[in-house]
């Protein structure tokens, strides 16, 4: 019977700097400090490296002596689909892996349901540090990334973490100033599609639900529309609130049928998200509705299909936020406080809205 084939051992460090007749700082310089060498010194180790199979550096055994990973980590509280198919998730994703190209650093994703409470998955994370992308007050996996000796930047929410970095929009005046452009246009009878403010639940938030939402964002989005009414005599009150857990074009269009079909009256769906929005405009011309002759529709955050739809929303820039989340993360060894970015919004006015001119139209009460 024939043995085993002979395997060759792959070369070690020592093994290259003995057949190079260097020292094994030589070889560790020629990958981790290549200033150091010369240049045909270097291409001298590498290439010998590459004919004896030398893999170069253990990245594990090199993180345990220089106490650096190398890398960021984002902490996303959804699927990890939705970073790559939610379009702000998209834009914030885009931004802070530029920011880690301009440093030279690594990007972890660490996605983990907001159902789930295991945070293993944060206590394992070989990372330099993290960036919470929205992720609402109670959840157990920031409060894991809190106990991790490591700078943390949070990106919108949750807000005033004491001794936490922080990247946002100002949520209540964006809303603020698209209440009032439907205030202008004489909607009184609006209706509000908003994402989840809590544990799971699809249907009518009324006020005590709205105040005690665990994400602050949306608290901050419904505040502005509240606002905005009330100058106009409107009573919150008695305006309907329709929650959607899931953030989808189908969760928009469900819930906008909801709303309609409890409120027949409405003459404006203002939603805290575009993809709500999007999926309110399929719904209404799902039932025959023209938009904006017979309803108008509005959303927040400007993303790419909002403006090839026409719609009217709150423009915020993601990709901004991106960036500045890891310029805030990867500098903050250079201040002693943390920093608070507020970055701007700005309404965009589409062809989704519109004024009610015909008669009777302006409000007289639902």
């Amino acid at each position: 019977m024939t043995g085993p084939l002979h395997q060759r051992r792959p070369a070690t460090l020592a093994s290259l700097a003995a057949e190079l007749g260097v020292s094994r700082t030589t070889v560790s310089n020629a990958y981790n400090r290549p200033d150091q060498l010369s240049a045909p010194l270097r291409e001298r180790v590498l290439e010998a490296a590459r004919r004896l199979g030398y893999p170069g550096p253990d990245p594990v055994a090199r993180s345990l002596r220089t106490r650096r990973a190398g890398a960021v980590g984002l902490l996303l509280t959804e699927a990890l689909s939705y970073a790559f198919r939610d379009p702000g998730a998209t834009g914030f994703l885009e931004g802070l892996a530029l920011a880690c190209e301009k440093a030279g650093t690594g990007l972890l994703l660490i996605p983990v349901s907001p159902e789930n409470s295991d945070v293993d998955a944060v206590y394992q994370a070989g990372v330099d540090g993290f960036v919470v992308y929205s992720v609402s007050e109670d959840d157990p996996h920031f409060k894991a990334v809190l106990q991790r000796p490591v700078p943390t930047v949070v990106c919108d929410q949750p807000a005033d973490v004491e001794g936490v970095d922080r990247v946002c929009v100002d949520d209540r005046a964006g809303t603020l100033a698209l209440g009032r452009h439907l205030v202008e246009l004489g909607h009184r009878r609006v209706g509000v599609l908003c994402m989840r403010l809590g544990t799971r639940h699809d249907g009518p938030a009324d006020p005590a639900r709205q105040e005690a939402s665990s994400y602050s964002v949306q608290r901050e989005r419904l505040a502005g529309l509240r606002e905005a009414f009330a100058e106009a005599g409107v009573d919150w009150a008695d305006v309907p609130v329709i929650e959607r857990y899931e953030h989808t074009l189908e969760a928009g269009a469900d819930g906008a049928r909801a709303l309609l079909d409890a409120h027949p009256r409405t003459t404006a769906v203002v939603c805290t998200s575009d993809i709500l929005a999007l999926g309110a405009l399929d719904a209404a011309r799902g039932r025959g509705l023209r938009v904006p002759e017979d309803l108008s529709v509005a959303g927040f955050d400007g993303v790419p299909d909002a403006a090839r739809a026409g719609l009217t929303t709150v423009r915020q820039p993601f990709r901004a936020k991106g960036l500045e989340a890891g310029r805030l993360l990867l500098e903050r060894g250079e201040r002693n406080s943390p920093e608070r970015v507020v970055l701007p919004t700005e309404l965009v006015v589409g062809h989704t809205t519109r004024a009610l001119r015909q008669s009777g139209e302006f409000f007289s009460g639902w």
